[in-house]
């Protein structure tokens, strides 16, 4: 059986031009450093979900060059016509940059390579980074997504907060990167049926959400409103523990609110998550053979 590699996902806050998107993936390509298993785009979010494999201290490199093509491209400025943003929080033009690990004998290859990742974007791009999860005493995305791109910027410039790596305040296109190392989560989406609304998608959320009364632990969810035609209520989520947590047990809680219309995996998810997984809900655009991490990496 080959080494484990580690896994990149990092998150780039464009979805919708697909000549960028392409370019970017190009990018992360380019150097053979790393293997594209997959990118997930969604206009109504905006974003774009890239998933990469490769050997520690080689993956920083494949991962610094795209992220160099996407603070060139995308400008998440505080000019941005709100129209062009989209559903899904963020704070920089590459959203966030965690590195993965399989195993944890390699949690250390991971945080050390998150680190050299997190170096590049501060010093070689210019673009403020600021670590969250074990690599920051376990401080959330979501606190530092809190007010959003001009949220941030008031704390950083006000010295609520401080960069980790690079520059002290904001980039002017690019905003901030976040970066850690983890385990695989699974980011997961489920739409509801009507006549279920955005509010009934965004209490669902509250309650399920871990601390929530109804909390699932390690599950953090939003509730968002899509335009595909008619308005459509979806929960967005991750999934933080899909060992322990399959995708089985947050669609059965989900349900005891709302009718499920359909689900929505974003990048990869490890075999265990999909076990049980009901039938009767579909699941478009998934291949085992591309989205189950397992079978990806061939192991």
């Amino acid at each position: 059986m080959p080494d484990k590699p580690l896994l990149a996902v990092p998150n780039v806050s464009e979805g919708r031009q697909q000549a960028t998107i392409k370019a970017i993936a190009d990018a992360f390509t380019a150097g053979g450093a790393a293997r594209l298993l997959d990118v997930h785009s969604d206009t109504d979010h905006h974003r774009s979900v890239f998933t990469l494999a490769g050997a520690q201290g080689e993956l920083s490199d494949a991962l610094l060059a795209g992220a160099r093509l996407s603070v060139e491209r995308v400008d998440v400025g505080e000019t941005r016509d709100p129209a062009a943003i989209g559903v899904h929080p963020h704070v920089g033009a590459v959203d966030v940059m965690p590195l993965v690990y399989l195993d944890a004998d390699q949690r250390g290859a991971a945080c050390a390579e998150a680190l050299v990742v997190a170096a590049g974007l501060g010093d070689e791009l210019g673009v403020p980074v600021l670590l969250y999860g074990d690599l920051a005493q376990g401080r959330t995305r979501a606190e530092l997504r809190r007010g959003g791109v001009t949220g941030l910027a008031r704390r950083l410039s006000g010295g609520e907060l401080r960069s980790d790596f690079g520059p002290l305040r904001m980039h002017p296109t690019a905003g901030a990167t976040l970066v850690t190392a983890r385990e695989p989560l699974v980011a997961f989406n489920l739409e509801l049926a009507p006549p279920a609304t955005v509010e009934d998608a965004k209490h669902i959320a509250g309650l399920i959400r871990e601390g929530g009364p109804e909390g699932l632990t390690g599950v953090r969810a939003i509730g968002v409103s899509l335009r595909r035609g008619d308005t459509v209520a979806q929960l967005s989520m991750n999934v933080e523990r899909p060992l322990e947590l399959p995708l089985c047990a947050v669609v059965d809680a989900v349900r005891r609110h709302a009718t499920v219309a359909s689900a929505e995996l974003v990048g990869l998810a490890p075999r265990a998550a999909l076990e049980g997984f009901p039938a009767d809900v579909p699941l478009p655009g998934f291949d085992p053979g591309v989205h189950v991490i397992e079978n990806a990496l061939g192991f």
